[in-house]
C-alpha cells in the first residue's frame, strides 16, 4: 500500500465550510492525475477528517466521472468503512497491549495501568476510549497550545471524551473545558506544555499527536515517572535522542526496562483499516463493526509478532532483554521490500 507522505500549507483554522470545500475541490483538481485505485489512494491525517475527505472525494467524482474508492475514511453511506475513525488509536491499543502480556508473560493487560496520552484528535480520543473500556486510566491529552492533565484519581471518563471531541470538531482550545463550570475541578490546562513532564506516575506514554513531540529531556522525565511502555499513535513522535534513551533503557535489567515501539508497527491500525475500506469497495460489500475490529486485532496481533521475532531472529537480545521492537520493525519493512524488488527485477 506504500507509505508516501503528503499534504498542503492551507491552514483550516477559522475557515468557513464554503472556504475549505473550495479549497478541497482546487487540491484535487490537480491531485486527481495522480490518483486511483490502483494508483495511490490517500487517507485524513492531520487537519483532514470526515469533512474534507467528503469534499475531495465528491471533488474526484465530478473530474473523473467515476466512483470508486480513490480516498479512505469516507462516510458510511458512500463506501467508508466502519471503525476507520477509530482504526489508528485502537490499533495502537491493542499493540500495546501485546507489549504488557509479553512483557509480563502474560499476566498483565491494561487493567490497573495509568497512561498518559498526548493529542485530542481522532487517535488520541479513540486510544483513550479504548483504554478505558480495557480497565486503564487517562492522565493526560493535548492540543497545539497546551496540555491538559486529570486531577483526580478517575482521569478521564468517556463523557470528557465526548466532550473534548466536540470541542475539536468545532475547533475549540481544549483549555475551554478547564474554564467551564462542570468539568474545571477535574483538569489543569497547562499552557505552551506537553504532557510529559507534567502527567504523574504513569505505566504507559502514548504520543498521539504530531511529529518530535518527545524530546530527549521529556523521555528522561517519562522514565523517571515510572514509564514503562512507550509506543507512538503518531508518525515519528519521538525525537532521535528520545528514541537513543528508551533503546539504552530497554537494555537494562528486567523490572526496571523501557520498551519502545515506533510509530510505523504500533500505528499501523489506521492504514490497515484504509485497506480494509478498499477490499470492501472493491467488493462493493460493507462489514460490520465486529469484523472490522476483528481483523484490525488480528492485523495488529500480526504486526506486533513479526517485529518481535525479526528482533529475536537479527538482533539477538540478551538474556533477560527486551527484543528491539525498532530494529526487528525496520528489518521486517526492510526484508519485504528488498524480496519484492528482487522478485520483480527491480534489482538489475
Amino acid at each position: 500500500m506504500g507509505g508516501g507522505k503528503g499534504g498542503a500549507d492551507f491552514d483550516p483554522k477559522g475557515k468557513s465550510d464554503n472556504e475549505i470545500r473550495r479549497f478541497c475541490y482546487a487540491f484535487m483538481k490537480e491531485l486527481s492525475r495522480h490518483i486511483g485505485a490502483d494508483t495511490d489512494v490517500p487517507a485524513g491525517d492531520i487537519g483532514v477528517g470526515g469533512r474534507e475527505v467528503g469534499y475531495m472525494f465528491g471533488a474526484y467524482k465530478s473530474i473523473r466521472n467515476q466512483w470508486e474508492g480513490i480516498l479512505t475514511g469516507k462516510g458510511g453511506s458512500w463506501g467508508g468503512s466502519l471503525i476507520r475513525p477509530e482504526a489508528t488509536g485502537y490499533g495502537l491499543v491493542y499493540y500495546v497491549e501485546h507489549m504488557i502480556q509479553y512483557a509480563s508473560g502474560g499476566k498483565e493487560s491494561f487493567a490497573g495501568k495509568r497512561v498518559a496520552i498526548s493529542g485530542s484528535g481522532n487517535v488520541a480520543q479513540y486510544a483513550a476510549l479504548k483504554v478505558i473500556e480495557l480497565g486503564g486510566t487517562v492522565t493526560s491529552l493535548s492540543d497545539s497550545k497546551g496540555a491538559i492533565i486529570a486531577t483526580s484519581e478517575k482521569g478521564f471518563t468517556p463523557e470528557i471524551i465526548d466532550v473534548i471531541a466536540d470541542l475539536k470538531l468545532n475547533r475549540k482550545a481544549l483549555s475551554d473545558l478547564t474554564n467551564s463550570s462542570e468539568y474545571g475541578s477535574q483538569f489543569k490546562y497547562i499552557e505552551g506544555a506537553r504532557p510529559w513532564k507534567h502527567c504523574g506516575q504513569v505505566d504507559v506514554a502514548l504520543p498521539s499527536a504530531t511529529q518530535n513531540e518527545v524530546s530527549a529531556e521529556e523521555a528522561e522525565a517519562l522514565i523517571s515517572q515510572g514509564a514503562k511502555f512507550i509506543a507512538e499513535g503518531s508518525n515519528m513522535g519521538c525525537t532521535q535522542e528520545a528514541i537513543d534513551i528508551f533503546e539504552a533503557s530497554r537494555k537494562e535489567k528486567k523490572g526496571s526496562a523501557i520498551w519502545y515501539a515506533p510509530g510505523k508497527a504500533a500505528n499501523a491500525g489506521g492504514v490497515a483499516v484504509s485497506g480494509l475500506e478498499m477490499a470492501q469497495n472493491s467488493q462493493r460489500l460493507k462489514w460490520t463493526s465486529e469484523e472490522v475490529d476483528e481483523k484490525l486485532k488480528q492485523i495488529m496481533k500480526n504486526c506486533f509478532e513479526n517485529g518481535l521475532e525479526t528482533a529475536k531472529e537479527y538482533v539477538t537480545p540478551k538474556e533477560g532483554e527486551f527484543p528491539s521492537l525498532v530494529a526487528g520493525s525496520n528489518i521486517a519493512g526492510f526484508k519485504k521490500v528488498a524480496q519484492a524488488m528482487h522478485d520483480q527485477g527491480d534489482w538489475w
